[in-house]
């Protein structure tokens, strides 16, 4: 994800760092990107000043969206992981937003996908084409809709575990 960095001279880039994670680890990948910085215990404050996100946590991708952040989302993991977890698991997507909207609303770059020229393609997309970003908003407001149908979701579930319980 890094190496789209210099495609955007005109954009800062920040990575929300996990706590868990040292300074000098993540440092040590991002020194030769002068345009990255590091931002920790801030992922809120910096995503609600993002035009755009790359993301490649599970709820990260769900949260990004409830913020109206475009997004891409990134996902590459070991070929002998994505094997074994494509045979076992059979779903049409891997971003939450996707799975719930059963639809791709924001793009998927998955294992081989995810390379330099496709995540500046994607990333130009959705901080350039307007359509785009509207669809976007549009897909997003829906997903909030379907989320909050209903609502009380806690005290709904409490019930139907009651029910269950002896």
């Amino acid at each position: 994800m890094l190496s789209v960095s210099p495609f955007f001279p005109d954009y800062r880039f920040a990575i929300a760092q996990a706590p868990g994670l040292d300074d000098a680890f993540l440092q040590s990948f991002t020194k030769d990107y002068p345009n990255v910085e590091l931002v920790k215990g801030k992922t809120y404050d910096l995503l609600l000043q993002a035009d755009a996100a790359l993301v490649t946590s599970g709820t990260a991708t769900l949260e990004t969206a409830l913020l109206g952040i475009p997004e891409v989302v990134c996902y590459k993991g070991s070929a002998v992981s994505y094997m074994i977890a494509k045979r076992l698991i059979k779903v049409k997507y891997i971003a939450l937003v996707n799975l719930i909207m059963d639809k791709q609303v924001v793009k998927e770059l998955i294992q081989d996908d995810l390379n330099t020229e496709n995540l500046r393609k994607e990333l130009n997309e959705i901080l350039n084409n307007e359509s785009r970003r509207s669809q976007l908003k549009e897909d997003y407001a829906a997903m909030y809709a379907l989320l909050s149908r209903g609502g009380l979701a806690s005290a709904k579930a409490a019930a139907e575990i009651r029910m269950v319980l002896p």
